[in-house]
């Protein structure tokens, strides 16, 4: 388990995030168009996951536009916006902000992609959502950067996972 806090207050995750050099866990997320997206369809690209409790908060909001904003200078890198908002929420939110260079996918119907990658909060008024993370992935699935970003209301570290690209 990961301690982190919200607005101070300790809270945990379900486990640890996966270790840099390890393969990334496979994943089943819901696309906007309601279907489903892998791991795999992304084979070939590097990936930074941005992952986050809840597109309608202020600091989940700020990270998604960031790295829209990033996104749009990188080659060969697609960023992943994953939370367990629905996923017409997350296309609500990005057709209003006009973003078009993240992927937002939803791991609304299962939470296994939570699980999987150690980051649902448990035990707290949270719980079931994920923590706010980073994972960056090579283009053969290696993890080569991971952030547990330890106050859930912090934005996360941009630079370095954009350094482990």
């Amino acid at each position: 388990m990961a301690a982190i806090t919200l607005g101070g207050n300790p809270i945990s995750t379900s486990g640890e995030l996966p270790k840099v050099g390890s393969k990334a866990p496979q994943f089943n997320l819901v696309k906007n168009d309601l279907s489903i997206a892998t791991l795999s369809d992304y084979a070939g690209s590097k990936l930074v996951l941005n992952i986050f409790p809840s597109i309608d908060t202020g600091t989940c909001a700020t990270s998604v536009r960031t790295f829209n904003e990033k996104a749009s200078q990188l080659t060969n890198t697609k960023v992943l916006c994953v939370s367990r908002d629905l996923p017409f929420a997350q296309k609500r939110f990005c057709g209003a902000e006009g973003l078009e260079n993240v992927i937002n996918l939803s791991d609304f119907n299962t939470g296994e992609f939570g699980k999987n990658y150690g980051l649902e909060i448990v035990g707290s008024v949270l719980n079931g959502l994920h923590s706010r993370a980073i994972v960056v992935i090579d283009e053969t699935g290696t993890i080569t950067h991971t952030e547990q970003v330890s106050e859930i209301a912090n934005e996360p570290n941009y630079d370095a996972a954009l350094a482990a690209l």
